[in-house]
C-alpha cells in the first residue's frame, strides 16, 4: 500500500448496515480514507443503507455533504408481507420516503436490492416489486435469489418457510431480467442491472480483476496479484494471506458473471452444446452467458476451467 502513488475512484462502505453508525463515525473514517489515499474528485462514494431507519433521511443529507454520492438501500421486496417474512422492519412506504429524502439530499444515484425466491414470494406478487421499481425510476438495480447459509435463523427454521419451488424461483429470475430491460434497466452482471452509465464501478473492480483494498472485519482485497482478507476477530487485527490472484481460471470464472463476456479464444473448452441450449452465445469474438445460463452459471464455469 505504501508504493500505491495511483488514485482511488470508487468508496464503498458496506456490509452489514453501515448506515446504523453515526453520520460522525462515518465522517470520521471517509476523512481517514483522505489522508490516507489519494481519492480522485469524481469518485463514486457508495453507503449501503437501511430504509427502516428514522433518522436515515437526516443522515442523507450530511452523507452528500461530506461527499457520499451513491446509495444503496436494502428494499428486498416491495411487497410488505414478503419484507417482513424477511425480518425487516420498513414496508414499502418507508422505502419510498428514503427514495424521496436521497433525491432531495441530492444524491440521485440510488441502488435497490431486490431478491428473488424469498418467503411467500410468488411469480404473481413479484409484479409489485417489479412495478414498483419502474415508477420509482431508480438507476441500479441488484437482484438475488435467496440462498439460505448453515448457522443462520432461515436455515434451522427453512422447513417450516414458504419458499417458492426452485422452477419458480428459476422464472421469476428470468421475468426480473425482461421486465427491468424493458424499463431500461440493462443487466451488465448476473445479479446487477442499471440505465446506461450507472454500472457499479465499484462491483465491477470485483469481476474485472481490478486492485480493491477492504478494510475491517472480514474484508476481502484483491492488491498487488495477491487475495488476503481480515479475520472476523478485530482484537488481532492483521492480513491473511489468500494466495496469488488473477490467474486464467479465475478471469473465466469471474468474467463470465459479466453480460460482455470473455474473449473467447481465452476458453480452451468446447462451448458448442452451450450455444445450441441457449445458454451461452457468442459475437464480436467474445463468448457469455445468457439469461438461462446464468441459472446454472456454477456448474457451465466448473465444465469450463
Amino acid at each position: 500500500m505504501k508504493n500505491y502513488t495511483g488514485e482511488f475512484d470508487s468508496v464503498y462502505f458496506g456490509g452489514g448496515t453501515p448506515s446504523s453508525l453515526e453520520s460522525s463515525q462515518i465522517k470520521k473514517l471517509l476523512d481517514c480514507a483522505h489522508e490516507h489515499f489519494s481519492i480522485d474528485k469524481n469518485a463514486e462514494i457508495t453507503i449501503e443503507c437501511n430504509p427502516s431507519s428514522k433518522e436515515l433521511g437526516k443522515k442523507l443529507y450530511d452523507y452528500a455533504e461530506m461527499g457520499i454520492n451513491r446509495i444503496s438501500l436494502g428494499m428486498q421486496s416491495a411487497t410488505d408481507s414478503e419484507r417482513f417474512a424477511l425480518g425487516r422492519r420498513a414496508g414499502k412506504k418507508e422505502v419510498l420516503a428514503a427514495i424521496s429524502a436521497s433525491r432531495s439530499a441530492g444524491i440521485s444515484n440510488i441502488s435497490l436490492d431486490l431478491m428473488l425466491g424469498t418467503p411467500k414470494q410468488t411469480l404473481s406478487s413479484i409484479n409489485e416489486s417489479l412495478e414498483f421499481i419502474a415508477e420509482c425510476r431508480v438507476p441500479h438495480i441488484s437482484a438475488y435469489m435467496l440462498k439460505i447459509e448453515e448457522n443462520t435463523k432461515f436455515y434451522e427454521m427453512q422447513s417450516r418457510l414458504l419458499l417458492p419451488s426452485e422452477d419458480e424461483v428459476c422464472d421469476m429470475y428470468l421475468k426480473t431480467v425482461d421486465f427491468l430491460e424493458s424499463a431500461g434497466l440493462f443487466q451488465y452482471e448476473i445479479s446487477n442491472f442499471s440505465y446506461p452509465g450507472f454500472e457499479s464501478r465499484h462491483n465491477l473492480k470485483y469481476w474485472t480483476l481490478c486492485d480493491y483494498l477492504g478494510l475491517g472485519s472480514s474484508a476481502h482485497s484483491l492488491w498487488n496479484g495477491r487475495r488476503f482478507h481480515f479475520d472476523r476477530n478485530l482484537t488481532d487485527f492483521k492480513a491473511l494471506d489468500d494466495g496469488k490472484g488473477k490467474s486464467p481460471e479465475e478471469k473465466i470464472m469471474l468474467s463470465l458473471r459479466l453480460t460482455r463476456g470473455i474473449e473467447a479464444d481465452l476458453i480452451k473448452k468446447d462451448c458448442s452444446a452451450f450455444i445450441e441450449h441457449g445458454l451461452m452465445k457468442k459475437g464480436n469474438g467474445r463468448i457469455s452467458l445468457t439469461p438461462k445460463g446464468f441459472l446454472i452459471s456454477n456448474s457451465i464455469i466448473c465444465e469450463l476451467i
